[in-house]
């Protein structure tokens, strides 16, 4: 008796699960020739808030994860599509590539992987800066993740569209929600799989496979995404995201009519795009209001000694000697006029 093989059932990925969609819909896809390549799920705006749920919640712990360590988990995924090369080969000539083609594009999809992981933790020394001021303070901006961001994948390349997309967004500590290539589907799904087997934390990256005319709106309205990025469509749907992701305020990000094969489409500047810049204004000094609560001593006390400020607005400088934070009461502290 012959063995039937098994078909690959194709569903979605969120919160490092594979449920099937919400809706109970799918999609056939067939190849050039007619035949049934495979049913993908068709997901629903259920599937889209779940997702956002699920990324929501894994985002404060990816953020807090050290930079060195998302480099890693971004080498650790480059290993295993490494290993799995034949698999996605495969999966993109039953979607109408050239084996040339198929094995040019995922041999980019894992060098790109390598980029970013190499720019994980370096990105923030070449973005952040210590900016000159003219007062008494330090001043610095840094870099934070914008948080959890929507990604609308390009349509035709599949898997290094995907990768370019989605690669920069978590190596800068946010999560995000994948609309994959409605067309050529299979690789996100697969690549989904290698997620899962490359320590990525469950909800940080979250793919759906469906319509785009259905789903699109809901990456762009959802008022729990921080950010969306859409890699295709004209003027009118841009038109569109933006009106919708102004009812939050949310960034949008076009990147649309991108040759994503080229080496110009991979640069630092992609993780910036998902970024927020954070700046922190330090006093040089200390205030004798903060004396007071620091070291519980009574306004009278710093105002009646000699060379002390009653200012509130001024600053007062500490002898060398006798740094406030290593100085055990109120004796220890010798004021001084700046």
């Amino acid at each position: 008796m012959a063995r039937i093989p098994v078909a690959k059932t194709y569903k979605i990925y969120i919160g490092g699960k594979f449920p099937r969609t919400e809706s109970g819909r799918y999609i056939t896809l067939e190849d050039k020739k007619g035949h049934v390549i495979a049913n993908v799920c068709r997901g629903s705006r259920k599937d889209f808030r779940n997702a956002v749920v699920a990324a929501r919640k894994a985002q404060p712990g990816w953020a807090k994860a050290s930079a060195y360590l998302r480099g890693q988990i971004l080498y650790r995924i480059a290993e295993m599509l490494e290993g799995r090369r034949e698999q996605f080969v495969a999966e993109l000539v039953q979607q109408g590539a050239t084996k040339r083609a198929a094995t040019k594009e995922v041999d980019l999809s894992i060098d790109r992987l390598i980029y970013f992981a190499g720019w994980a933790d370096k990105y923030q020394q070449v973005f952040s800066a210590v900016n000159p001021v003219s007062s008494s303070h330090f001043n610095f901006s840094v870099l934070e993740p914008t948080g959890v961001v929507s990604i609308v994948a390009p349509d035709e390349t599949s898997l290094l569209g995907l990768v370019s997309n989605v690669a920069p967004t978590i190596a800068g500590g946010n999560t995000c929600v994948v609309l994959a290539s409605e067309s050529k589907p299979l690789c996100a799904v697969s690549f989904a799989e290698v997620l899962h087997a490359s320590d990525v934390p469950g909800g940080v990256v979250n793919i759906l496979t469906g319509q785009r005319s259905e789903l699109t709106g809901q990456f762009a309205s959802h008022m729990d995404v921080n950010a969306i990025v859409w890699c295709d469509g004209g003027r009118k749907a841009g038109r569109e995201i933006q009106e919708l992701a102004a009812e939050n305020v949310k960034r949008v990000i076009k990147r649309a009519r991108v040759d994503w094969s080229q080496e110009s489409a991979q640069h630092p500047y992609l993780i910036r795009e998902t970024q927020e810049v954070k700046t922190t204004w330090h006093p040089i000094g200390v205030s004798p209001f903060c004396l007071s609560a620091a070291f519980d001593l009574p306004q009278e006390y710093l105002s009646s000694r000699p060379g002390s400020i009653r200012a509130p607005s001024c600053w007062i400088t500490v002898a060398p000697q006798n740094v406030p934070s290593l100085a055990h009461s109120a004796s220890d502290l010798s004021l001084t006029q700046p």
